[in-house]
Protein backbone atom coordinates (compact mmCIF):
# COMPACT_ATOMS: atom_id res chain seq x y z
CA UNK A 1 0.00 0.00 0.00
CA UNK A 2 3.28 2.50 0.40
CA UNK A 3 3.77 2.25 -3.38
CA UNK A 4 1.54 4.98 -5.15
CA UNK A 5 1.97 5.90 -8.94
CA UNK A 6 2.47 9.20 -9.78
CA UNK A 7 0.43 9.83 -12.35
CA UNK A 8 2.12 13.66 -12.60
CA UNK A 9 5.71 12.02 -13.29
CA UNK A 10 4.19 10.57 -16.62
CA UNK A 11 7.22 11.14 -19.41
CA UNK A 12 6.60 13.66 -22.27
CA UNK A 13 6.46 10.90 -24.42
CA UNK A 14 3.11 10.05 -23.14
CA UNK A 15 0.07 11.18 -25.08
CA UNK A 16 -1.32 14.00 -24.93
CA UNK A 17 -4.29 14.77 -23.38
CA UNK A 18 -4.91 17.73 -25.28
CA UNK A 19 -8.52 17.10 -27.13
CA UNK A 20 -7.52 18.47 -30.13
CA UNK A 21 -4.21 16.55 -30.34
CA UNK A 22 -6.25 13.08 -29.75
CA UNK A 23 -8.89 14.19 -31.81
CA UNK A 24 -6.20 14.60 -34.79
CA UNK A 25 -4.13 10.61 -33.62
CA UNK A 26 -7.94 9.32 -33.99
CA UNK A 27 -8.51 10.62 -37.17
CA UNK A 28 -5.14 9.54 -39.09
CA UNK A 29 -5.66 5.95 -37.19
CA UNK A 30 -8.99 5.80 -39.19
CA UNK A 31 -7.42 6.83 -42.67
CA UNK A 32 -4.86 4.19 -42.19
CA UNK A 33 -7.29 1.71 -41.21
CA UNK A 34 -9.98 2.22 -44.28
CA UNK A 35 -6.36 2.38 -46.23
CA UNK A 36 -5.30 -1.21 -45.09
CA UNK A 37 -8.57 -2.68 -45.20
CA UNK A 38 -9.06 -1.46 -48.66
CA UNK A 39 -5.87 -2.34 -49.77
CA UNK A 40 -6.08 -6.01 -48.17
CA UNK A 41 -9.83 -5.97 -49.58
CA UNK A 42 -8.58 -5.29 -53.53
CA UNK A 43 -5.54 -8.31 -52.64
CA UNK A 44 -8.01 -11.09 -51.68
CA UNK A 45 -11.46 -10.12 -51.95
CA UNK A 46 -14.31 -9.99 -55.10
CA UNK A 47 -14.41 -5.75 -56.09
CA UNK A 48 -18.32 -5.39 -54.49
CA UNK A 49 -16.53 -6.16 -50.79
CA UNK A 50 -13.66 -3.51 -51.85
CA UNK A 51 -16.30 -0.83 -53.18
CA UNK A 52 -17.95 -1.57 -49.62
CA UNK A 53 -15.31 -0.71 -47.78
CA UNK A 54 -13.74 2.41 -49.70
CA UNK A 55 -17.46 3.75 -49.10
CA UNK A 56 -18.12 3.28 -45.64
CA UNK A 57 -14.36 4.09 -44.92
CA UNK A 58 -15.06 7.44 -46.57
CA UNK A 59 -18.36 8.00 -45.31
CA UNK A 60 -17.07 7.28 -41.48
CA UNK A 61 -14.11 10.04 -42.22
CA UNK A 62 -16.79 12.68 -43.77
CA UNK A 63 -18.84 11.81 -40.58
CA UNK A 64 -16.68 11.95 -37.58
CA UNK A 65 -14.78 15.12 -39.71
CA UNK A 66 -18.46 16.58 -39.74
CA UNK A 67 -19.47 16.14 -36.47
CA UNK A 68 -16.00 17.22 -35.04
CA UNK A 69 -16.21 20.72 -36.55
CA UNK A 70 -19.58 21.10 -35.88
CA UNK A 71 -18.90 20.76 -31.77
CA UNK A 72 -15.60 22.66 -32.39
CA UNK A 73 -17.76 25.63 -33.82
CA UNK A 74 -19.95 25.35 -31.34
CA UNK A 75 -17.89 25.42 -28.32
CA UNK A 76 -15.93 27.81 -29.98
CA UNK A 77 -19.39 30.51 -30.05
CA UNK A 78 -20.22 29.59 -26.13
CA UNK A 79 -16.52 30.32 -25.48
CA UNK A 80 -16.62 33.52 -27.20
CA UNK A 81 -20.14 34.70 -25.54
CA UNK A 82 -19.96 32.87 -22.24
CA UNK A 83 -22.40 31.00 -22.92
CA UNK A 84 -23.99 27.62 -23.18
CA UNK A 85 -22.96 25.87 -26.28
CA UNK A 86 -26.22 25.86 -28.93
CA UNK A 87 -25.67 23.02 -31.83
CA UNK A 88 -27.54 23.63 -34.62
CA UNK A 89 -29.23 20.05 -33.89
CA UNK A 90 -30.24 19.29 -37.53
CA UNK A 91 -27.21 19.98 -39.03
CA UNK A 92 -25.87 17.81 -36.20
CA UNK A 93 -28.32 15.04 -37.12
CA UNK A 94 -28.29 15.73 -41.15
CA UNK A 95 -25.09 13.96 -41.18
CA UNK A 96 -26.83 10.41 -40.41
CA UNK A 97 -29.13 11.01 -42.67
CA UNK A 98 -26.85 11.41 -45.28
CA UNK A 99 -24.72 8.17 -44.30
CA UNK A 100 -27.43 6.38 -44.41
CA UNK A 101 -29.10 7.33 -47.53
CA UNK A 102 -25.07 7.08 -49.37
CA UNK A 103 -25.12 3.69 -47.81
CA UNK A 104 -28.79 2.86 -48.86
CA UNK A 105 -27.95 3.96 -52.27
CA UNK A 106 -24.84 2.13 -52.85
CA UNK A 107 -26.81 -1.24 -51.72
CA UNK A 108 -29.93 -0.47 -53.97
CA UNK A 109 -27.43 0.17 -56.94
CA UNK A 110 -25.66 -2.86 -55.93
CA UNK A 111 -22.03 -1.23 -56.36
CA UNK A 112 -20.93 -2.40 -52.87
CA UNK A 113 -21.75 -4.99 -50.09
CA UNK A 114 -24.21 -3.81 -47.35
CA UNK A 115 -21.82 -5.61 -44.66
CA UNK A 116 -18.65 -4.25 -45.85
CA UNK A 117 -19.85 -0.87 -45.93
CA UNK A 118 -20.71 -1.61 -42.32
CA UNK A 119 -17.36 -2.48 -42.05
CA UNK A 120 -15.87 0.63 -43.10
CA UNK A 121 -17.94 2.66 -40.90
CA UNK A 122 -16.82 1.28 -38.14
CA UNK A 123 -13.14 2.73 -38.48
CA UNK A 124 -13.65 4.63 -35.76
CA UNK A 125 -13.54 1.77 -33.35
CA UNK A 126 -10.48 0.44 -34.51
CA UNK A 127 -9.10 4.05 -34.07
CA UNK A 128 -10.55 4.21 -30.17
CA UNK A 129 -9.11 0.95 -29.76
CA UNK A 130 -5.29 1.54 -31.01
CA UNK A 131 -5.85 4.66 -28.84
CA UNK A 132 -7.10 3.01 -25.65
CA UNK A 133 -4.00 0.27 -26.34
CA UNK A 134 -1.38 3.26 -26.64
CA UNK A 135 -2.21 5.56 -23.63
CA UNK A 136 -2.66 1.93 -21.48
CA UNK A 137 1.05 1.27 -22.68
CA UNK A 138 2.35 4.46 -22.54
CA UNK A 139 1.08 4.70 -18.75
CA UNK A 140 2.29 1.03 -17.50
CA UNK A 141 6.08 2.14 -19.76
CA UNK A 142 6.27 5.25 -17.69
CA UNK A 143 5.03 4.25 -14.63
CA UNK A 144 6.95 5.59 -11.59
CA UNK A 145 6.70 3.88 -7.90
CA UNK A 146 7.41 6.05 -5.15
CA UNK A 147 8.72 4.52 -1.89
Amino acid sequence: MNEITDSGALGEEVASTDASAMAERLFRVMIWTVALAVLASAVWMSWRVTAGLLIGGALSLLNHHWMRTAIEAAFALASEAGARPKLKVVRFIMRYFIVAAAVAAASWLDIASLTAMLVGLCSFVVAALVEGFMQTYFVIIHREETK
